[in-house]
């Protein structure tokens, strides 16, 4: 009986260790999520004493959002589409959000306390032009005081209740610019003013409640208008002429026009030409000349004289309404690691109410955008909190001298990301920490037990979840034995580096590059890539990894570029230099140093490259290999590829023994009128292929054709460029290459009639995946190209290939034409697609998974026998163990394959994996407006065991064996002690 009962409860306790579950304790431990907003570009304030305070803000990657005043967190956001950019951002009747988006085709109204959308109203548009919101400032509710929204040549007044349009004027006549939009208080006339031609200022009066023109004055100015306009009060405009040496002053009282004109040399001495400055001042205006912002202040009569001066790297927020019918504004700058926050009256600049100096953690560049908000303190008198806006995009809200809270919004506008590896944990620094006593460790597992056994409550729940994230360790900054421990580099358009830890998502170090690269010749260079320049190995472990940037300085091709070295363990620049020449592209090669920094060859526009490091191991290595560096260029505006070699020194003055000239290839051009490429890719450069070789269905050997000079171009049709739908079936074509770059030969070739773009593909070992829209079916297509080497199929001679006579053991060169044969298949795909990217391990044994970013902004992991060509319908025997999928016409989506479960990652523009040390799992890190990481394990984690394991239900399995044997044992001594007595 005893015997039996052991039995039972092994039975029992091995069942329950095993579970492959994914419970509510264990979200969040291999998987982060951030949200943010992005550069602010509009921000208004909501402070009513009903309400929590939080102020509306609109950025330039199409967010409107609510943040919370206190603490800086979003109670709301919507992220809107690509091209719906917003123009303008108001508050309507105390209680709506106004954005104006899309260059004024779209405005919509925000409930202001849950962000739910109250109504959305397409205004028309005919022509590109400006846009312009006008909000009105009473808050009654009354159809005479409309919201005003100007955009695509028509002006349309709209009930802010509802949302109706109540009339609209067209301004398309030809030439006509309108320029602003005026009501002036408690007035039912509408003023607009325009130019025409650039030459003639022209008013138009209307009537709110109506739409009908009441007035419509013009006046010809000969010197003609350029650059912004600014509005000083409710009947006076100042712009620059086209010379932009006069600012003119435009009255138009009852719409009557008149000019003054006031050159810029009679305000500044030595004067160049001048620029309008954003903020609006009431009756005033800035202008920056002389790399200098001058206060001018606009007469009753239009007299101008300038009142002050200030940097230029001095930021302006537009004027405030405060106590007694005063007008304040306030100008920030900064200075060294201060921001100097000053409030002015705008009335009289000599009297300050704030000037405050605040300290900040970490360098951010110099303030872009100031916005101010005032308050009544208690003792009654005004106080001023200031939402600054500064060059890495970071917002910080600056109240009573100190910084209330910070985001770095830079994150939401990642342009390229690398991996780096943490530093080893060095000796005299302990591995694990005793942190708890017997009790704690002991109470831990019993917390884990009920866990498992579904007997947890939610404070259980909550502390076991607490307790894993302590007990990991995943957020140390040392690596770990199975690298789960990383570095994301992330650089954003705002030229910062980050350096993002994979266990948390936190931020290890971030470091501004634009600044401290700043000078004479380049002042603001923008990051364009990102590269691993220094991996040191085992034999180099002294020197610290370095990552380079490669910047340009200005957005013009030709602009010279900028370098940049950084050590990722540190954050700190290393080293920073203008290189003189262009940078059109940057090729990693194959070779590294001494002290393991790789080479890198960078081409100008000139038709040169150089060679970088410049030391003289690094020319002696790239000399050895001069004649089998390869590289090409596209030219997707002309349909033309180019393959580029070596041809010898540069010759010249200024040219060094790091330049090097070269030499066309090989052409391949597409013909305009039929053809437009729209997309290439190549592999990754440091993909590992674990085989050369697949067994077949037939137990044949399919040799890969694996190299790492193929590109995938896709081409359509020239009408077919367009957006989805635009043309019909016969009219657009998508055609499809495998080119090799050495040699420039088309390795193959497919067509695809009746398809658009857009194409998005991913290339990895032997095969090539891309999307597109099939237009004959209305539906999106996923088609697998696998390429296959038949120069080796007949070589199966294992005689031969002890003898060496094996052809494997040849010499391969792609010069030699290459014996290969192709598998293709497509499949329809349910949805629009955003990227596409493929999981990586360190030995490329595990199975490939597809990870497709969906329109809807999340991932969705598709397992790579989905898109295998070689699916029929009916799979025989031995294809079904080969693990071949019966053929179906549609990819599946199965909820459950999506790695971001219910989360979005809004704007999602890039997926990057990344390999651990562990082959079953691959890091995954997307990017957009948000951030997510999450490790996957395409073929489950048959190397480890999982996180989830029960350690605790092992050691109790244990204890019972041991117990189970013991009293076995017992009761077999007695039952044999028994039967001797007999």
């Amino acid at each position: 009986m005893a015997i039996r009962v052991s039995l039972l409860l092994l039975v029992f306790l091995s069942s329950a260790v095993v579970s492959f579950s994914l419970y509510e304790d264990q979200v969040g431990l291999m998987d982060w999520h951030q949200r943010y907003i992005g550069k602010v570009k509009h921000a208004v304030f909501h402070t009513q004493k009903t309400g929590r305070k939080r102020v509306i803000v609109s950025t330039e990657e199409n967010v409107v959002a609510s943040l919370d005043l206190r603490h800086g967190e979003m109670f709301w956001r919507h992220v809107l589409g690509t091209n719906d950019a917003i123009d303008g951002v108001d508050i309507a009747l105390g209680k709506y959000v106004i954005t104006l988006s899309s260059q004024g085709s779209m405005l919509r109204a925000w409930n202001l306390p849950d962000g739910q959308m109250v109504w959305e109203t397409s205004l028309h548009s005919a022509q590109s032009s400006k846009s312009l919101l006008s909000v009105p400032i009473n808050l009654k509710v009354d159809k005479d005081y409309p919201i005003l929204a100007f955009g695509g040549g028509y002006l349309h007044a709209v009930s802010a209740v509802d949302g109706e349009v109540l009339w609209k004027k067209d301004f398309t006549a030809e030439g006509f610019e309108v320029q602003r939009v005026l009501q002036p208080p408690e007035s039912s006339i509408i003023y607009v003013l325009g130019f025409l031609h650039s030459s003639e200022a022209v008013v138009y009066q209307i009537d709110s409640k109506t739409g009908e023109v009441v007035a419509q004055k013009s006046m010809v100015f000969p010197g003609g208008f350029s650059g912004a306009i600014s509005s000083v009060s409710s009947d006076k405009v100042v712009v620059l002429d086209s010379t932009r040496s006069i600012l003119v002053t435009i009255g138009f009282l009852d719409g009557d026009i008149n000019f003054q004109k006031t050159p810029i040399s009679d305000l500044v001495k030595n004067s160049g030409n001048a620029e309008i400055l954003s903020p609006l001042l009431s009756n005033m205006l800035a202008v920056k000349v002389n790399k200098r912002t001058i206060f001018v202040r606009v007469g009753g009569e239009g007299k101008l004289e300038v009142v002050d001066s200030l940097s230029d790297e001095t930021a302006m927020s537009d004027s405030l309404p405060v106590a007694d019918d005063q007008v304040a504004f306030a100008s920030a700058h900064h200075e060294g690691s201060k921001i100097h926050l000053m409030v002015k009256l705008v009335d009289d600049l000599d009297t300050v109410l704030l000037r405050e100096s605040i300290e900040m953690d970490q360098h951010r560049g110099r303030v872009h955008k100031v916005f101010i908000n005032n308050y009544i303190k208690t003792d009654r008198s005004n106080g001023f909190r200031a939402l600054i806006v500064m060059e890495d995009h970071s917002l910080l809200l600056l109240q009573q001298g100190a910084i209330v809270w910070s985001r770095e919004e830079g994150l939401a506008s990642v342009t390229d990301v690398t991996t780096a590896e943490l530093p080893v944990e060095k000796d005299g620094v302990s591995v694990a920490k005793v942190e708890h006593t017997l009790v704690d460790w002991l109470k831990g597992h019993m917390l884990k037990l009920k866990g498992s056994l579904l007997l947890a409550s939610l404070e259980d729940v909550a502390a076991i979840q607490e307790m894993r994230m302590k007990s990991s360790g995943r957020s140390k900054l040392t690596r770990d034995h199975n690298g789960f421990r990383k570095l994301f580099i992330a650089l954003t358009r705002a030229g910062k580096l980050f350096a993002l830890h994979t266990g948390d998502g936190r931020i290890v170090w971030s470091m501004l590059l634009n600044s401290p690269t700043k000078s004479e010749a380049c002042e603001r260079p923008s990051g364009i890539n990102l590269y691993q320049w220094q991996v040191p190995h085992h034999h180099a472990m002294d020197e610290n990894p370095s990552v380079l940037v490669v910047g340009r300085c200005g957005s013009d091709s030709s602009a010279p570029g900028v370098l940049s070295f950084v050590d990722v363990y540190t954050g700190k620049e290393i080293s920073s230099s203008d290189i003189g020449h262009s940078v059109v592209r940057v090729m990693p090669l194959p070779f590294t140093d001494s002290t393991e920094q790789r080479l890198h060859l960078i081409a100008d526009t000139e038709g040169h490259v150089h060679l970088y490091p410049k030391t003289s191991e690094a020319l002696s290595i790239f000399q050895r290999e001069f004649q089998n560096v390869y590289w090409y260029t596209v030219e997707g505006d002309d349909g033309i590829i180019r393959g580029h070699g070596m041809k010898s020194s540069c010759a010249g003055e200024t040219a060094d023994e790091y330049c090097f000239t070269t030499k066309e290839l090989w052409t391949v051009v597409f013909p305009s009128e039929s053809e437009k490429i729209i997309s290439t890719l190549t592999r990754k450069p440091n993909e590992v292929v674990h085989t050369q070789a697949k067994v077949s269905t037939d137990q044949d050997l399919l040799y890969k054709y694996v190299s790492r000079n193929l590109l995938f171009v896709a081409t359509v049709s020239p009408k077919g460029a367009g957006e989805i739908g635009s043309v019909t079936p016969e009219e657009s074509a998508l055609v499809v290459y495998l080119i090799d770059t050495i040699t420039g030969r088309i390795l193959h070739r497919l067509s695809h009639q009746g398809c658009q773009g857009p194409v998005h593909a991913v290339f990895s070992e032997n095969w090539v995946v891309y999307h597109y829209f099939n237009l004959r079916a209305h539906k999106y297509e996923v088609t697998v190209v696998e390429i296959y080497d038949q120069s080796r199929a007949e070589n199966k001679n294992v005689w031969k290939l002890v003898l060496g006579k094996h052809n494997l053991t040849a010499p391969i060169s792609s010069y030699s034409r290459p014996e290969m044969f192709t598998k293709s298949q497509s499949y329809f795909f349910a949805q629009s697609v955003k990227t596409i990217a493929v999981t990586s391990t360190a030995k490329g044994i595990t199975s490939k998974q597809l990870l497709i970013g969906t329109i809807g902004d999340q991932i969705l992991a598709l397992d790579k026998r989905f898109v295998d060509p070689r699916r029929t319908l009916n799979p025989s025997q031995a294809e079904k163990e080969e693990g071949i999928i019966p053929l179906t016409d549609s990819l599946p989506i199965i909820p459950q394959s999506y790695i971001t479960h219910s989360l979005k990652v809004e704007g999602l523009r890039g997926i990057v994996t990344a390999p651990a040390k562990l082959e079953s799992t691959t890091h995954v890190f997307a990017y957009g407006v948000d951030l997510f990481y999450t490790r996957l394990a395409p073929s489950k984690t048959y190397d480890s065991l999982t996180d989830d394991f029960s350690y605790a239900l092992l050691l109790i399995t244990i204890v019972a064996l041991v117990a189970a044997i013991y009293i076995t044992w017992v009761i077999s001594e007695k039952k044999e002690l028994s039967e001797k007595w007999r």
